[in-house]
């Protein structure tokens, strides 16, 4: 056989768990035709794996790359840090289906409550299609990465409720949306996704049209599911402790779709880590009913940067909703308004304990600055540049943003990054009750990097001896690639898909993290390459060749029913590791 692509004289981690091997890895037509310890065949292209770990391409379950995927046909960042497959429409928040009075509401809906940037969704989108199917065929293109995407409530509702997408529906609306799941789940989309998370607000501040959904409604869209070849239901609760009630909705709603639910997210440190536990009492709720409940973890150590050009966390605040929905030239009115400001402040400092961090404002490290005035700032945190000048912080923060037409960047100190910190995210990392991901790519873009999850958490637990390389590259792989069914991928084995990444074990980390203004109408948005990662193949064409992006884009589209294997709660619990697929 002639081969496309060899891979020779890594050590080969097959995503099983199982140890790896010195093997070499034959590939042709974008599946893998041979794992042997010296390949017999020659092959068109070699790459050279000595000392390197060549594993399954990881797997991204979180993302709102939904837009994203219309204007950068690289996915960037995430395939840098090893990405082959994402799965974007979390939360319920999709770009369809879609009607003319739903356009401009989803737009302002996704900046506001997914920290997209307007400018961006209104430039880069043309926003020309009606239904789920339609906006599939446009996603079907030359990509970096695989994607497959959920069917979206809040846009679901919006489209059949329009302005009332508030309020409660009739039977015939939810008869409507139960009509148009359908539609999209037999059309491709890989699940149902919803939200009920009382953070979670629309671009005029009021809850997201999910959220007005009555139970009885969000039963009969999982019902929708059960019969199509759907694969799971998403959701994203807000949960802040157990909650019988919550328990008892989740396990009806995999109950009702015969499919896992997976919520998000669960994040945990030290200090945090017994209400974590207190949180998965949700999955022990649903496992005594029959059903399945998975959390989905962020593991990383939150660093969250904040910029009131889009302050789309800092809206929780106590009184902000209305004032950061404000347009941006009289946001910055109200900033530069030493009246104005301090009501705001007083407004923050009312917070409950779960927020009270955001209000700190001293505590904040300017990350980026970007006008003559504050550039030497950068570095120093709030209170010391307020000190210095003599006022209080929350002036000294307002002083500076408003230098910087609000773009300033405010990093929060990073905590939870000591060694109890990672051992406890790590104990949540490999229970059979979590999935590893909660990436947000696509989303956030000026606040969050946990599109670095893979790279951050592999590096971590080099330094901090948490898991075996292999238990680690089963959980960022064949665990999420299970869980939604994707059919001969998560695992290296022969005639499954060639996804792979090649990387240094030694070495393997992300990037130093910055400011890049490469989005449509030059908006601005977090990015950071990753450093240890030699190669990532997708569908058996190199896609990132050390740290940079080749011209290759072979991904695929991934579609429910053409590109799974069934998913049901009774296959789940005969066989959690399905190894079918390889079709």
């Amino acid at each position: 056989m002639s081969l496309d692509l060899a891979i020779r004289g890594g050590t080969v981690i097959d995503g099983t768990g199982g140890p790896g091997r010195q093997a070499d890895i034959g590939i042709a037509n974008g599946r893998i035709a041979e794992i042997a310890p010296r390949l017999s065949d020659s092959a068109a292209r070699t790459i050279d794996a000595q000392g390197l770990v060549v594993a399954p391409g990881f797997v991204d379950i979180h993302t709102h790359l939904d837009a994203a995927v219309l204007w950068d046909d690289t996915l960037s960042p995430s395939p840098l840090h090893g990405v082959t497959t994402v799965i974007g429409g979390n939360c319920g928040f999709t770009v369809a289906p879609l009607t003319p009075d739903a356009r401009d509401y989803l737009l302002a809906m996704l900046a506001r409550v997914e920290g997209m940037p307007a400018e961006s969704l209104a430039a880069g989108l043309d926003w020309d299609w009606n239904t789920t199917a339609e906006y599939l065929d446009r996603t079907d293109q030359p990509l970096a990465a695989n994607t497959g995407f959920l069917v979206g409530h809040s846009a679901i509702r919006r489209t059949v409720m329009g302005q009332r997408s508030d309020e409660l529906a009739t039977a015939d609306e939810v008869e409507a949306m139960v009509a148009l799941l359908r539609a999209g789940l037999d059309s491709g989309g890989l699940g149902f996704s919803t939200s009920t998370s009382n953070t979670h607000h629309d671009g005029d501040g009021r809850p997201v049209p999910s959220r007005a959904a009555s139970r009885d409604e969000i039963i009969a869209l999982c019902q929708a599911v059960r019969d199509t070849a759907a694969t799971v239901v998403e959701i994203s609760p807000g949960v802040e402790g157990f909650d019988p009630e919550l328990a008892g909705l989740m396990a009806d709603m995999s109950l009702a779709a015969d499919r896992p639910v997976n919520w998000n997210p669960v994040i945990v440190d030290a200090a945090t880590e017994s209400g974590g536990w207190d949180r998965l009492r949700l999955s022990d709720v649903a496992a005594e009913r029959g059903a399945e409940v998975l959390a989905l973890t962020i593991p990383l150590a939150i660093t969250a940067r904040h910029c009131l050009a889009t302050p789309s966390v800092l809206a929780a605040l106590p009184g902000w909703e209305d004032p950061m929905a404000l347009p941006h030239d009289q946001r910055r009115t109200l900033l530069a308004d030493p009246v104005r400001r301090q009501e705001l402040d007083r407004s923050a400092r009312s917070v409950k304990m779960r927020l009270s961090h955001l209000a700190d404002w001293g505590a904040y490290v300017i990350g980026e600055a970007f006008s003559p005035q504050t550039e030497a700032l950068v570095g120093h945190t709030v209170g010391e540049v307020a000190a210095e000048r003599g006022v209080s912080p929350w002036d000294a923060l307002c002083d500076i943003a408003v230098a910087d037409d609000l773009r300033t960047v405010l990093v929060s100190t990073s905590s939870g990054a000591d060694q109890a910190d990672w051992e406890a995210r790590a104990r949540f990392w490999t229970d059979d009750r979590v999935v590893m991901g909660a990436s947000d790519a696509g989303a956030h873009l000026d606040q969050l990097d946990f599109f670095t999850y893979t790279t951050g958490s592999l590096a971590a637990s080099r330094k901090f001896g948490l898991l075996s390389l292999e238990e680690h590259v089963r959980q960022l792989t064949d665990v999420p690639a299970r869980l939604y069914g994707l059919a001969g991928r998560g695992r290296l084995a022969e005639g499954w898909h060639a996804d792979l990444v090649v990387f240094d074990p030694d070495t393997v980390a992300p990037g130093p993290v910055h400011t890049r203004y490469d989005l449509p109408a030059d908006a601005g948005r977090l990015y950071g390459e990753a450093v240890g990662v030699a190669s990532v193949v997708v569908n058996g064409a190199e896609v990132v060749s050390i740290g940079r992006y080749t011209d290759a884009r072979p991904g695929h589209l991934l579609r429910a029913g053409r590109d799974t294997e069934p998913v049901t709660l009774a296959n789940r619990r005969l066989n959690p590791t399905v190894t079918e697929g390889a079709q």
